[in-house]
């Protein structure tokens, strides 16, 4: 092969397929320089090749998956109280955060941003654990969703859908369809974007928007959900998306039908019950309905206020898996309901897990 000159003058050999280029070399290559820590410089002179070559070989062992890099960040689950949760509400899956411990300081209870950080971190892990091939897996459009496609870099082969339409003006380059690519690359997937906003000023027009070819070919693979992850809002500003999209007489509205959470879209009030309203026909969302029909459904929330909200949609019967901080969960396991009535046996439980 004739070598080539690059821009400072050096020679590089020219560019060659994949199919050209020996795994073996490219195997033997990483592994000095990802477990070994040899340079670039050394290895080019043991195999007697270019720096530059070693360098395209590296690339190709990644891109390839001869080599595979996790990121990971340091969250600590507390286990006592996730075997606590789980067996109080009877679930598949239930994830504690020590937030006071992750990456070795406290978080404040107003970070939301940072809670949704760590809470999505953990999600990412459960969701990779969980995950099968062939699954078909559904997102929304939450923080703690959009955190769990920052974390998550390997999944098995699934296509990934995403649950609810966007938030921001800019749907192309929505976080929620970023997250649900990223996601989707981490499976090897195909990904179900929704290009479309998350609440519409009319019914007509949002009927409109899912008549369109592709925001309709995504809303096709609602009923093939197999596993989903979906953020809980508590019902009150900047806590849930909802109520931060409507009008104050909508708030109102649903206030006096007792609003206490909201998942995809869909209000509930403190005893698990939907509260049906005109908003949803204005919505680009998955139902109630294929919410109750996905096999596992997982709910995400911490920080201000979410044990209120976690404990009306665990009421429900939606969910199979919580992911959550260990403040909330202890309060989910003292209090039995929004009155604060002392579960004894769940307060030894929660003694127990400190």
């Amino acid at each position: 092969m004739r070598p080539q000159r690059d821009d400072m003058g050096e020679h590089r050999e020219a560019e060659a397929p994949f199919a050209m280029i020996d795994k073996l070399l490219a195997a033997s290559v990483a592994r000095r320089f990802y477990l070994e820590n040899q340079s670039k410089v050394d290895i080019a002179k043991e195999f007697n090749i270019s720096r530059f070559k070693v360098a395209r070989l590296l690339d190709v062992a990644v891109a390839h998956d001869i080599v595979r890099i996790d990121i990971t960040v340091p969250v600590e689950i507390d286990a006592p109280l996730s075997q606590a949760l789980t067996e109080r509400f009877g679930l598949r899956h239930g994830i504690v955060v020590n937030l006071a411990r992750s990456q070795g300081g406290g978080v404040a209870p107003a970070d939301t941003g940072q809670v949704s950080r760590w809470l999505g971190t953990a999600a990412a892990r459960l969701i990779s654990e969980i995950a099968e091939e062939g699954d078909v897996l559904g997102l929304d459009a939450s923080c703690a969703v959009e955190a769990l496609s920052e974390a998550v870099t390997r999944l098995r082969s699934c296509e990934v859908v995403q649950l609810t339409g966007v938030h921001g003006q800019d749907l192309a380059n929505d976080a929620a369809v970023a997250a649900v690519r990223r996601t989707a690359a981490a499976g090897r997937g195909r990904a179900f974007p929704l290009y479309a906003p998350f609440i519409l000023p009319n019914a007509p027009t949002a009927s409109i928007l899912r008549s369109q070819p592709a925001i309709a070919e995504t809303l096709a693979q609602f009923g093939r959900v197999t596993k989903a992850v979906v953020g809980i809002g508590a019902w009150d500003a900047s806590l849930s998306t909802v109520y931060d999209a409507l009008t104050e007489q909508e708030r109102e509205t649903y206030r006096v039908f007792g609003a206490c959470a909201d998942v995809a879209g869909h209000v509930f009030d403190e005893d698990g019950q939907v509260i049906p309203a005109e908003l949803n026909a204005r919505m680009i969302s998955m139902s109630a309905a294929q919410l109750r029909g996905v096999p596992e459904l997982i709910g995400v929330s911490g920080g201000a206020r979410s044990a209120e909200a976690v404990r009306a949609v665990l009421k429900s019967g939606l969910l199979t898996g919580v992911v959550t901080d260990a403040t909330t969960a202890r309060r989910l396991l003292w209090y039995d309901g929004p009155d604060n009535t002392p579960r004894a046996k769940d307060a030894n439980m929660v003694e127990s897990a400190t």
